[in-house]
This record gives structure tokens, C-alpha cells and sequence, in this order.
């Protein structure tokens, strides 16, 4: 007796990427996060490497090797200093299509957010110190809902200007139409 037909195997589910990168200039400005974050943890354990051999529970071949500390440290940290900004860069996207912002962030974990213009309340740019000097900016968009809103971080900052202006708008002609 044959077997019965199986059923044709479906092809994975998978959200296709959001249709616009972030700035390119994007990968310095994690780069430089990164590097201030480890250039504060290298610090840290050097001088912690000063203080350690004084410390009677330190184990003696550390004690001995105090600058092993900063070293391991090095080693661990600062290939995924370097090698972070450009998963992120291939990984952060977004979208402005018809009624719907889509947006695809994360390096290790990755999260999708989608939020419905509909119920957009309020939309503003943002910019920190690095991201001014780099001419990058984020757009913060809110819903009524913590769970529906976004951030669109690392856009150029004449991008995110008109993200920004075009979200306001759609938002409003919505609301208009609802009433």
C-alpha cells in the first residue's frame, strides 16, 4: 500500500524588512557609544589592576598579574565593540507605508514594531549630543497605548525632519476622516 500524498511544506513565515536603512552615519555613532562604554570599563578594571594585589582574598596568580584585569577585559569587549555597529546597521530599518509606520531595530534580539498612524497622538524629534554632531536625529512617535509607540533612531537628521512633518499630517487627516 502507498503512503498518502504529503502536504506541500510551506515556506517559512518571515516579515519581509522594512524598505528604508538608517543613515550610514549611524555606524559611528554606535561606534562611539561603544567605544566611551569600554574606554569607562577598561578604565575601571585598570585601576581596579592597581588595587588588587593588597586584597587578601585576591587569588595569587591574580594578585601576581594584576594588569590581567584590563587585558581580559580587551579581549572580550572590544570585538563586539567594533563588530556591533555594523550588525545594527544591517539590522535597523524602517517604513512609512500608507496607514502603517513599520520599524525593525535590535543586534542581538530583534524587535518589529508596528504602529498604525491612526492612532498617532504626537510625533517629535530628538537629538543627543553625538547625534547633533553627527547630524542624526531620532523620531519619537506616541499612541495612546506605551505598547504601540516607537522610536526611529539614527535617521539623517533632514530625514527624520520629514518623517517627522509627514507622520503629523497623516495623523491628522486620519483623525479628520474618524470624526
Amino acid at each position: 500500500m502507498s503512503e498518502p500524498p504529503r502536504p506541500p511544506s510551506r515556506p517559512r513565515d518571515a516579515l519581509r524588512p522594512p524598505a528604508h536603512q538608517v543613515s550610514r552615519r549611524a555606524v559611528t555613532l554606535w561606534f562611539l557609544h561603544g567605544m566611551l562604554e569600554f574606554l569607562a570599563l577598561a578604565g575601571g578594571m585598570a585601576l581596579l589592576s592597581l588595587w588588587i594585589g593588597g586584597w587578601s582574598w585576591v587569588p595569587d596568580w591574580l594578585a601576581a598579574r594584576p594588569w590581567l584585569l584590563p587585558l581580559v577585559t580587551t579581549v572580550l569587549v572590544l570585538p563586539t565593540v567594533i563588530a556591533e555597529p555594523l550588525i545594527r546597521f544591517r539590522v535597523h530599518r524602517w517604513e512609512l507605508s500608507g496607514d502603517v509606520v513599520y520599524a525593525r531595530s535590535g543586534w542581538l534580539s530583534r524587535e518589529w514594531v508596528f504602529v498604525p498612524v491612526g492612532r498617532i497622538q504626537t510625533v517629535d524629534k530628538a537629538q543627543g549630543w553625538l547625534e547633533r554632531l553627527l547630524r542624526l536625529a531620532t523620531v519619537e512617535i506616541r499612541t495612546a497605548s506605551y505598547a504601540g509607540s516607537s522610536t526611529i533612531k539614527c535617521l539623517d537628521y533632514r530625514v527624520a525632519a520629514e518623517l517627522a512633518e509627514e507622520l503629523s499630517r497623516r495623523a491628522q487627516e486620519l483623525r479628520d476622516d474618524a470624526t
